[in-house]
């Protein structure tokens, strides 16, 4: 059931991690990386993974690694995410934008489903601009 889910981003350049070694290794590797926690709630399917996907196409400036965690399925993986995204609590869907290894940038559940997905997408573009 989820596998179309995870190749809504794994098609369009985001990598699957699997495991919380991965998660650590893809966030402290340097650069800016855009983790993306996915969901098989609507506002993932209808706003999170279109704002990511549509943010990163129309943007100049890119995070250099696109990741992803499925919540609900590779719980040491999504747990070590969420340790890399304190101090805010858990929340799925979900996006954080790293730099170097710190977080730099997050959007909540709520900044996704509250709003249109315009909105999602100028947040992330914003972002982009600002630490990519």
């Amino acid at each position: 059931m989820v596998a179309p889910i995870r190749e809504d981003l794994t098609s369009a350049g985001f990598e699957q991690l699997m495991t919380a070694e991965e998660v650590e290794q893809a966030i402290k590797a340097g650069g800016t990386v855009l983790l993306a926690v996915n969901s098989v709630c609507g506002c993932a399917a209808s706003k999170a993974r279109p704002a990511v996907k549509m943010a990163v196409a129309a943007s100049d400036k890119k995070p250099t690694k696109l990741v992803t965690v499925f919540a609900g399925m590779e719980q040491d993986a999504v747990a070590k995410a969420r340790e890399f995204m304190l101090p805010y609590p858990p929340s799925s869907p979900s996006i954080a934008l790293f730099k170097d290894g710190e977080l730099v940038h997050m959007v909540e559940r709520y900044h996704i489903e509250g709003n249109d997905l315009n909105r999602v997408v100028d947040n992330l573009q914003g972002a982009f601009e600002a630490y990519c």
